[in-house]
């Protein structure tokens, strides 16, 4: 029999419909994100036939708004449209995409017409537990976040120093040191401490960190995630990256850096793989090769992913785990069991990056999932 006082949350990375009939993008998870009593994604792509592409925009797509409906119908309760898309195709695809998503009953969090709606979380009561949601975007194209008269995301803005070490050697490489934006920094926590004294679990979401490069978190996303959790978050939940990061524990509470992908159309072009902006960011990973047979055109490291689970009991998070799951070559996510053995090399991977990166996190695995735990020491 189902558990009448537990609320199970769960979570996945980067979202991104762009085919005749979305629907089959999650054929292979509807069912399985339809049992949970809330459903959250990070949405990648404008939803909307009107619009312009900004100048400052290195790539873009954009799909119909009926595929908000197809969200829907997948499972989610829950979008967060923070990141480095929201304003790809102007105001009006912006508009239009929450236009969308709002009406398929979707409630869209961490944008908005100026940054005070940008801000506002949303809470959600499930058997009598508030559980809030609030997202922030440190992956931000100029004039993407909104601000007191400007629509757009809400920002987590940080800051590049470049530290020469050698400085009578011209060339070596350099130390790279990067911080949260302060102002920023102080909201998001004045608005973590807001939901927490209105909800009994908090949910931050953050789009953040360095894309396709394995293991490695920039010094801001700790600083941010750790004073979020300060702040009063329980959860941290980590996308952009487009493959999977470690995760860490702060105060007894898990930092997801990365969930990577999840259900992302990217067909390839050979037009496209040669152009200047695709070369470079082939930079970024060993061995990546395009393969124009696959709507999912991302390293070999994005097809193992994961889905958060949250259980939340008497008004706390009671446990947190991931479910290992794959991206097949027409971009569709199957979450995996145990016995799989894709299921172990997912669980190798995160064993791996976490370890690379100096993380506190370790994954034990029961049934077909992985219970988060911080380490001993």
């Amino acid at each position: 029999m189902p558990d009448t006082d537990e609320v199970l949350i769960l979570a996945t990375g980067d979202v991104a419909p762009s085919r005749p009939d979305p629907d089959t993008l999650f054929a292979g998870v509807t069912e399985r994100l339809n049992r949970a009593d809330i459903a959250f994604c990070q949405l990648e792509i404008n939803m909307t036939t009107r619009g312009s592409r900004l100048p400052q925009v290195r790539h873009t797509d954009r799909t119909s708004p009926d595929a908000a409906h197809a969200l829907r119908r997948a499972g989610f309760d829950v979008v967060s449209w923070a990141g480095n898309h929201c304003m790809d195709w102007g105001q009006e695809g912006f508009f239009d995409t929450i236009a969308a998503l709002r009406g398929a009953e979707l409630a869209v969090i961490g944008a908005g017409a100026d940054i005070h709606e940008a801000r506002r979380p949303v809470i959600l009561e499930r058997r009598d537990q508030r559980i809030a949601f609030l997202a922030y975007s440190s992956i931000l194209p100029m004039n993407f976040h909104a601000e007191e008269d400007r629509p757009g995301c809400a920002p987590m803005r940080a800051w590049t120093l470049y530290e020469q070490i050698e400085h009578d050697q011209p060339g070596t490489p350099c130390r790279i040191h990067t911080f949260p934006h302060r102002e920023d920094l102080a909201a998001l926590c004045r608005d973590v401490a807001a939901a927490r004294a209105n909800a009994d679990v908090v949910l931050v979401s953050l789009h953040w960190g360095i894309h396709f490069v394995p293991a490695v978190i920039a010094d801001y996303q700790r600083d941010v995630g750790r004073a979020a959790i300060d702040a009063g978050a329980d959860v941290i939940l980590g996308h952009h990256a487009h493959i999977l990061k470690g995760v860490e524990f702060h105060r007894g509470r898990p930092i997801i850096y990365s969930l990577c992908n999840f259900a992302v159309d990217l067909p390839m072009t050979p037009e496209h793989a040669q152009s200047r902006g695709f070369l470079e960011i082939r930079k970024l990973h060993p061995h990546w090769e395009p393969d124009f047979d696959s709507s999912y055109n991302f390293p070999a490291d994005s097809r193992r992913t994961v889905v958060a689970s949250v259980r939340v009991r008497a008004g706390r998070v009671e446990r947190v785990s991931l479910l290992p799951a794959w991206v097949n070559r027409q971009s569709q996510p199957e979450i995996l069991a145990a016995a799989d053995p894709r299921f172990a090399e997912v669980a190798g991977y995160l064993e791996e990056v976490t370890r690379a990166a100096g993380l506190n996190a370790e994954y034990v695995r029961s049934g077909d999932e992985l219970i988060l735990q911080e380490r001993s020491s």
